[in-house]
């Protein structure tokens, strides 16, 4: 008791003079900003952003029954746009673009695997070559096929790697970006998958989606590399890898089923993965950066548009009048 008796009574209350002892107040307070100063600066962001949530509804989270939403935007759009996202995020529409897109291309691949006897499993057996909706050069003259290649598929890793990477980012793509949009890039990449191929490989068939596939994760890599920095560091370093994984094995498996196809089988060209890429790094990177402004209104749009109907023209007039399929 002698020794409590000594401390100052108010000591914590009085400011610190020159040549005495930090109080204990000053110390807790040194220390907590001292851990802040510390943290890492896109958690520092994070929590600042959730204060400030909290702070506009009330001492409640307004987000907290959107917790896919929040997962979404981290992962699809840059720091700056999240909120703007998670304030008018909902689930209508649905996804439904690349749900029924996925689901046509899967009742195609079990019509002819399974109800047409077909041995369509690394490559494409000869019956199903006389699809209609195979691209053919020797129906070029159907234009639907042009389109329609991406029903049909090479082989159950074929659809499969398709179904997998297109759901997995179509659909937070589309919650984001809605069907529309999305629809554009991915029809783009299927169509300039088409009329690149009848170009660069003109004597051999096409089938699959690796052309809408890959113009998505053209526009979505485009993003991911010119936000870097806004879109999580190292969620942006992994999300790199992943997509440059998933190109170089499945450019592999397109470039086997090209040119070490068996020998009763039917080789398939591959140049409408890398038009679809390029598709994507264009149209798809203006999309999918527009995401709080008017499209119609960006000019880098326009610009992407003007150049890919220039490409369009010229693969049309290729195949009218030079074409070696002719």
């Amino acid at each position: 008791m002698s020794d409590l008796s000594t401390l100052p009574a108010k000591e914590e209350s009085t400011p610190t003079v020159e040549g005495r002892p930090r109080t204990m107040a000053a110390d807790r307070d040194l220390e907590i900003e001292d851990v802040t100063l510390h943290l890492d600066g896109d958690m520092k962001r994070e929590l600042e952003e959730e204060k400030e949530m909290r702070e506009d509804g009330g001492g409640k989270d307004p987000f907290k029954n959107k917790k896919v939403h929040r997962v979404v935007s981290k992962w699809m759009l840059p720091e700056k746009v999240r909120r703007t996202y998670l304030e008018r995020a909902n689930c209508l529409p649905p996804p439904v673009f690349i749900i029924s897109i996925s689901i046509a291309e899967l009742a195609v691949f079990i019509y002819y695997a399974v109800w047409k006897p077909q041995k369509q499993w690394i490559t494409l057996d000869t019956g199903i070559l006389e699809s209609p909706f195979i691209y053919s050069p020797e129906k070029r003259e159907e234009a639907w096929r042009f389109i329609s290649y991406m029903l049909v598929h090479a082989g159950v890793q074929h659809i499969l790697g398709n179904l997998v990477m297109q759901l997995m980012l179509g659909i937070p793509l589309e919650m984001v970006h809605k069907g529309l949009r999305v629809g554009l890039v991915y029809l783009a990449g299927v169509i300039a998958g088409s009329l690149a191929s009848s170009i660069f490989d003109p004597l051999r068939c096409l089938v699959g989606a690796s052309g809408g596939v890959y113009a998505l994760m053209g526009g979505y890599f485009m993003n991911v590399l010119v936000n870097f920095r806004e879109m999580i560091p190292a969620f942006g370093i992994v999300r790199l890898l992943i997509i440059i994984l998933i190109i170089v094995s499945d450019m592999g498996f397109a470039l086997y089923r090209r040119f070490f196809v068996p020998a009763n089988g039917s080789p398939v060209s591959f140049a409408a993965h890398i038009a679809g890429g390029f598709a994507g790094m264009s149209i798809g990177y203006t999309v999918f950066s527009c995401f709080d402004k008017a499209l119609l209104k960006d000019p880098r749009f326009w610009i992407a548009i003007a150049a890919y109907s220039a490409c369009v023209l010229f693969a049309v007039f290729f195949n009218i009048f030079l074409s070696p399929a002719n």
